[in-house]
């Protein structure tokens, strides 16, 4: 009897021991996919899943019921705001530039990036993050489910400090209005601030990006106007300095919720 009850709970034992490896192998798999998925999301090792596949184009562009008129006069204004930039001389900036930088994308964007100036690869093209960050920039927004083309990509500034230092708040005043027009005249749905200064200077607070990033803000862009919800996350170009896993992996949370908010599907990534 006694080597009866003996064999009982040595089976037990093993039943258990069993069960506990296989879940611990479980959650190592889990980690591991979680780990492989953030990687693929910034090295753009990865393809969209015919599953999830891309969202569709409607889904990014101007509401259902606008008539072509309405989409006609918002690309119509956001051309004549660019033209401004390109003539502005308000400050300093505009005699020391090669081009001004307007910002481009689609004119009824529902994302709109927005950074906190043009680098020498800007300035050079006229067109905002073309260099190493907005290599990567594309490459978050093409893991987003994304095309460049159907988010809207500006900065605070339109013209380049020089040698990329801070902007300086005078100027910052004299063109912040240019954006602030962008956005009235876009409507999106959602503002992403790349970096501490572009969302310090949106939400106009002194706290810092790892205070601000991980949640939505509400963003006013005149005294009566509806708010707009902001997502504030890490610049690419310091993703590129600071290239962590985790400082990618809060990013890649940060752009989870974007989608989430939006009711796009977050894509599920797969090796090519």
């Amino acid at each position: 009897m006694w080597g009866a009850g003996v064999l009982f709970y040595c089976v037990i034992v093993k039943a258990v021991l069993q069960f506990t490896v296989m879940e611990e192998e479980i959650d190592i798999k889990k980690v591991a996919r979680q780990h492989l998925e953030m990687d693929k999301f910034f090295t753009g090792d990865f393809a969209v899943g015919a599953a999830s596949g891309r969202a569709e184009s409607a889904d990014l562009q101007c509401e259902p019921q606008a008539s072509q008129a309405e989409d006609s006069e918002t690309v119509m204004e956001m051309e004549r705001i660019a033209g401004q930039v390109r003539k502005c001389r308000r400050c300093q900036l505009g005699s020391l530039r090669t081009n001004a930088v307007p910002g481009e994308g689609s004119a009824c964007a529902r994302i709109a990036f927005v950074g906190e100036a043009p680098g020498a690869d800007e300035d050079a093209q006229g067109r905002p993050f073309v260099g190493r960050a907005g290599k990567l920039l594309d490459k978050i927004i093409a893991a987003m489910g994304l095309k460049r083309e159907e988010v809207f990509i500006g900065n605070i500034l339109k013209c380049r400090p020089p040698e990329n230092r801070d902007p300086r708040p005078e100027e910052v005043i004299k063109c912040l209005p240019f954006l602030q027009e962008q956005l009235d005249v876009m409507k999106p749905d959602i503002i992403v601030a790349l970096g501490a200064h572009a969302a310090r200077t949106l939400l106009d607070t002194n706290k810092s990006i790892g205070q601000l990033r991980g949640k939505f803000h509400d963003y006013y862009p005149g005294a009566m106007a509806k708010p707009i919800k902001l997502m504030a996350t890490y610049h690419p170009a310091y993703l590129l300095r600071s290239y962590l896993p985790e400082n990618r992996k809060r990013v890649w949370e940060d752009m989870q919720q974007v989608l989430t908010e939006l009711g796009l599907p977050i894509p599920e990534h797969e090796r090519k």
